[in-house]
């Protein structure tokens, strides 16, 4: 079963109020990572928009397809709302597109508007050196802290 947009939470007080964002590739990890944070006594929330994702994994590819879809539904607005409504981002930078670490530039965006609320920036693990992966300088000034998949070191 889809989760819906916005914050997942268990009846007892949350520990954050994290917003998960990255790669619409990785939306079906993004639903499983909200249920672990949810388990874990956070509330969690994955981006708004990541519905069609899950019905059609190769949606991300359609890009005039995806660019109706997000003008229409105000995505990246309501992606950066999501941002300033939460205590931190947790960037799911899995591999892709032979990038270890990999981050897209709707996540750098939402990063950035993390980092300029002064949001904690919780990555899953390293990204590639700035010196082969040019964004990675501008991620590298944020200074995330990586968690090596391991969701029990956010705090």
């Amino acid at each position: 079963m889809a989760r819906r947009p916005g914050f997942c939470k268990k009846e007892r007080e949350a520990s954050m109020k994290i917003a998960i964002i990255g790669s619409m590739k990785f939306a079906e990890d993004m639903v499983k990572i909200q249920q672990q944070l949810t388990d874990l006594g956070h509330e969690a929330a994955i981006p708004v928009g990541t519905e069609p994702h899950l019905k059609d994994k190769e949606f991300v590819e359609n890009l005039d397809d995806n660019l109706a879809f997000c003008i229409t539904h105000d995505i990246m607005r309501r992606n950066f709302q999501q941002v300033a409504n939460s205590d931190a981002v947790l960037v799911l930078n899995y591999k892709r597109n032979d990038i270890e670490g990999y981050i897209g530039v709707s996540a750098l965006l939402e990063m950035g508007v993390a980092h300029f609320l002064r949001k904690k920036i919780f990555l899953i693990q390293e990204t590639p050196n700035f010196n082969d992966a040019r964004w990675a300088h501008e991620v590298a000034i944020m200074q995330p802290i990586i968690i090596k998949g391991d969701l029990r070191k956010i705090s």
